[in-house]
């Protein structure tokens, strides 16, 4: 289902596989980059759509929240809570169910915390039994992570990793320099805790909007050979009729760039449409940075590895094509606000603070001075 209208008529396997592709509806409604041909809709497509909605292998703590519930795989979460997510409007519809999306999204209700305990390495509190119907369920990414309400909000809440912890503290650093520089992006704070860091967001997609990912996007045409990455992503926003890419896509590498972040995979931007018009709006406001400012390694200021489009930053910078947006005298005093931002850190030293700015602050100046070359 897309909310309540109906795209394909599907069969999921006891190991939570599509087993069968029974009817097609509406293929406007189907997730964007499933094959379509005169013989009928590319079920490994749906498949591989499917799997990506499942919490990764790589996730840190899976294995034991599995076994605590009695389960093999994370794909058999999906079914648990109807596949909903709390970044589109897919779901699965039991038949003869009588459900409706505005009954079921977790959106504009609530939803059990019972996973995102488990996850956290916490009893479930709920003594009827443990409610899977969770949009943790649905969660992307390697770091521990579950989704809270508060205050009627729908939050993402992310830990940290290795000995550093770094990551909620850069996703912060990350979003105030967006910040002044005036870049769409996601606000990030730090969250009171103990035992460890942690980092809230507010969701930004909205019952009305949905994320469609990059790697999704990217599957919309075919590829040649002859077509990078990069001017394919384009070319496909370009054929869907998606404002403002280039522009927003420039200024996300740039920042990428200056604070060195590591993991920009195909699955972390990409672009937010109406939900009911399917009018595209643009790309997504940036986040997800965590994964930046030498987390976890010693060798500060080095240089890192870069996604999605260049292995290294200094080449994946030269497919940046404008730079006249680009204002150093915003980031006056940047230096300082990072390292008054990592003294909330008891894994991050008083040394090392200073080297994250230092290197920050070099790197900058060195966008500047490529926008300075490009007047």
């Amino acid at each position: 289902m897309h909310k309540n209208i109906p795209a394909a008529d599907i069969a999921i396997s006891k190991t939570g596989y599509i087993s069968k592709l029974r009817d097609v509806y509406d293929t406007r409604r189907l997730p964007p980059g499933i094959g379509l041909s005169k013989s009928g809709v590319n079920r490994k497509d749906l498949n591989d759509w499917w799997l990506g909605r499942c919490i990764p292998a790589s996730r840190l703590g899976l294995d034991a929240a599995l076994l605590s519930i009695g389960l093999s795989s994370p794909v058999l979460l999906l079914e648990k809570g109807f596949g909903l997510s709390l970044s589109d409007q897919y779901w699965l519809k039991p038949k003869n169910s009588g459900l409706l999306w505005e009954n079921v999204n977790f959106f504009q209700n609530g939803f059990s915390e019972d996973m995102g305990d488990i996850l956290f390495g916490h009893e479930p509190q709920n003594p009827g039994g443990v409610d899977l119907i969770s949009p943790d369920n649905t969660s992307d990414g390697w770091l521990k992570k579950r989704w809270i309400i508060a205050d009627g909000k729908r939050y993402l809440m992310k830990g940290g990793s290795g000995v550093y912890k770094q990551e909620p503290f850069n996703e912060v650093i990350a979003s105030r320099l967006m910040r002044r520089l005036n870049i769409r992006h996601v606000e990030y704070e730090l969250a009171a805790n103990k035992k460890e860091p942690f980092c809230l967001c507010e969701n930004f997609i909205t019952p009305d909007t949905e994320l469609i990912p990059a790697w999704r996007i990217v599957k919309t045409l075919k590829q040649p050979n002859s077509r990078n990455l990069r001017d394919h992503f384009l070319m496909c926003c370009e054929k869907l009729g998606v404002p403002g890419v280039e522009t927003a896509l420039n200024k996300m590498l740039t920042v990428d760039y200056i604070i060195a972040n590591e993991d920009r995979h195909l699955n972390n931007f990409g672009c937010v449409r109406n939900s009911d018009t399917l009018e595209w709006l643009g790309l997504v406001p940036v986040f997800d940075s965590g994964t930046s400012l030498w987390y976890n390694t010693q060798r500060v200021g080095e240089n890192t590895e870069s996604k999605p489009f260049r292995k290294t930053h200094g080449e994946q910078i030269k497919l940046v094509t404008d730079l006249g947006w680009f204002n150093i005298d915003l980031l006056n005093g940047f230096k300082n606000e990072i390292i008054e931002i990592f003294s909330e850190s008891e894994e991050v030293d008083e040394k090392r603070r200073a080297l994250i700015a230092q290197s920050v602050t070099e790197r900058a100046e060195e966008i500047a001075m490529r926008a300075h070359a490009d007047i």
